[in-house]
């Protein structure tokens, strides 16, 4: 069997204890951070996935120098002094996007590969553009690559139109070394962002606000190195939910902060699941007895309401469920790429632009499928667990972007 290749053969619940790993989504703009001043920066509980040795080639591309030991990283930057970045990291996923406001912040200048990433849509970058424009960063975009400078950067009132993580990131980064204060308005409230602003305070930046609509942000003449501990990533947590919930298991989950699930122990509840918190010790269990329940409507919307990267391991479960459930999808335009994967396996699902109707009641039976992005990868890991017969999923280096060791090796 291939490494890009994952064979399941099921019927299996998901049963046990798991020490969920570091957040992919926390852990990636702190590492753009990092560019922000000269130093050594530490970062614990790292996870060990794609995504971040792409991030590493790009800081390797502008001079730095890494090494990690287990879920430890030690970044150099006192040797970042390039502000053309030529590596495919950046190709390779959206995060690449968020040294633009660190490498502006630190050098005044940036060149950077258009992001890539999963084929969730089209993603434009135009608020990231619009945002670091009222900072007073000028664009220029070039054939392969997208070229910013500023002369210099000055604090603005800024007003996102949507709570975009990645603009909001790119400000937060641009803002800490501007000259002044930036309010920005419309920002968004995930839990990565303050861990992102955490960690930039600990480098001595100075920001209200985070977690909030509103950030505030003033200036300083410079920052510092620092180490710092990467929360435990909410998305593996809730794809390892609602795998718990489709194989009828019981799984605890430890070092999860439960606020930043948001919405989502309701959402399990409303399944037919038992869900119990303990919040000061930050774990969740899920025991599951019983047929999944049909959910009527659900939308995907910014923290803390339910998030689009859940969406499919959601639909994975709902096409079991006893009853037709509706899931509309308001994030990304592109996220239904599972469903004919999931019809392969026996679901009965209907899209229509961003409405997906699931019929329910499905028995699920092993099949050929393929990934075609991160979030749909993982939910078709789950599927398989629920189906019977052999499955072979295809594209696993889609999942392991984002899912340390999914397959338990």
């Amino acid at each position: 069997m291939g490494e890009d290749r994952l064979e399941i053969v099921g019927p299996q619940r998901i049963c046990g204890e798991l020490l969920v790993q570091g957040s992919k989504n926390a852990a990636l703009p702190m590492l753009a951070a990092m560019l922000l001043a000269e130093g050594v920066y530490i970062l614990h509980h790292c996870p060990q996935i794609t995504d971040v040795d792409h991030m590493l080639e790009l800081l390797t591309d502008a001079g730095c120098r890494a090494h990690q030991e287990g879920h430890m990283l030690i970044v150099d930057t006192r040797g970042a002094d390039r502000c053309r970045l030529e590596g495919s990291g950046a190709g390779k996923m959206r995060a690449g996007v968020t040294l633009l406001g660190s490498m502006l912040g630190r050098m005044r200048e940036a060149e950077l590969p258009y992001p890539g990433g999963c084929t969730i849509g089209k993603r434009p970058i135009d608020l990231h553009i619009q945002a670091l424009g009222q900072l007073g960063v000028r664009f220029e975009h070039r054939e392969h690559s997208l070229y910013a400078y500023a002369d210099q950067l000055r604090g603005a009132d800024i007003t996102l139109d949507f709570p975009s993580v990645g603009a909001t990131e790119n400000v937060l980064l641009a803002a800490a070394l501007a000259e002044g204060r930036t309010l920005l308005h419309g920002a968004a409230q995930e839990p990565e962002i303050v861990a992102l602003s955490g960690f930039l305070r600990k480098m001595g930046a100075h920001i209200e606000g985070a977690g909030t609509p509103v950030i505030r942000v003033e200036g300083v003449e410079r920052l510092h190195a620092a180490e710092y501990i990467v929360p435990s990533d909410r998305i593996v947590a809730g794809t390892y939910l609602l795998g718990a919930v489709m194989t009828g298991g019981e799984l605890r989950l430890l070092h999860v902060p439960t606020a930043h699930l948001g919405i989502l122990p309701r959402i399990l509840t409303e399944l037919g699941a038992e869900v119990s918190l303990k919040e000061e010790r930050n774990e969740i269990a899920v025991k599951m007895e019983r047929k999944v329940r049909a959910i009527p409507y659900l939308a995907t919307a910014p923290f803390p309401d339910f998030p689009t990267d859940l969406q499919s391991a959601l639909m994975a479960a709902l096409s079991l469920a006893s009853g037709p459930s509706f899931l509309e999808e308001k994030i990304f335009e592109a996220r239904f790429q599972i469903v004919p994967e999931l019809r392969k396996m026996g679901a009965r699902i209907y899209e229509e632009d961003s409405l997906a109707v699931i019929e329910g009641d499905a028995r699920l039976h092993g099949a050929q499928v393929c990934a075609r992005e991160l979030r749909g990868g993982a939910a078709l890991i789950m599927a398989a667990l629920t189906a019977e017969g052999r499955s072979e999923i295809r594209g696993m280096d889609f999942v392991k972007r984002g899912y340390e060791d999914i397959q338990g090796d």
